[in-house]
């Protein structure tokens, strides 16, 4: 099983370099430490970067700082059933 708060701080460590507020998906690419290969894990999650994207609704751009963003994300793979 994956821990939240484990995939959450993984996700705002990859994506607070970013320029914010950012509006698309492709603002974020820069600040990841390995691009869109950049993978999270935890337990039996496991995703990358570009997996995220394909599989995540298009988000609530501009966000301000990587929490919000990252809480979005967090929101919509449990509502999907990841965790």
């Amino acid at each position: 099983m994956a821990d939240k708060e484990e995939l959450r701080q993984q996700m705002i460590d990859a994506f607070e370099g970013a320029d914010y507020p950012i509006n698309s998906p492709m603002d974020l690419v820069p600040a990841l430490p390995n691009g869109p290969s950049t993978r999270f894990e935890s337990g039996d999650f496991s995703m990358t970067a570009m997996e995220l994207n394909t599989k995540l609704g298009g988000g609530d751009f501009p966000y301000e700082s990587p929490e919000a963003f990252v809480d979005d994300v967090m929101d919509q793979l449990e509502d999907q059933g990841h965790f």
